[in-house]
């Protein structure tokens, strides 16, 4: 079972990743983006996934990944208390290559590997 603890030690290995409280919440930023929040008057983290990725969470288990629309966007909500500390651990990941230049997290996904 992942909680915020296993969630801020993904984020925060991140390069430029910073965690802030913003609505009752924590929130993952690099610089003005999101890509990992912790929605307060929900009670839901809120994930910022590539789409093919999102798409294939809500067909596999709707259950535990759900769209969130804001705007034009979906983000993904996702119940972290189903998930192992692994599979949170991808999922924060994934969320950050969502909002850095491939620059950033091409090297650093080739350093992992």
């Amino acid at each position: 079972m992942a909680k915020l603890a296993d969630i801020r030690r993904a984020a925060l290995a991140l390069p430029g990743a910073v965690e802030l409280d913003s609505h009752g919440g924590s929130w993952f930023n690099v610089g003005k983006k999101s890509f990992v929040l912790y929605w307060a008057k929900d009670r839901r983290w809120i994930f910022k996934l590539p789409k093919p990725r999102q798409e294939l969470l809500f067909e596999a288990r709707p259950d535990v990944f759900q769209p969130y629309r804001a705007g034009g966007m979906v983000w993904i909500y996702v119940a972290i208390e189903e998930l192992t500390k692994a599979e949170v651990e991808s999922l924060v990941t994934d969320a950050w290559t969502t909002i850095v230049p491939k620059k950033v997290w091409g090297p650093y996904l080739a350093g992992r590997a």
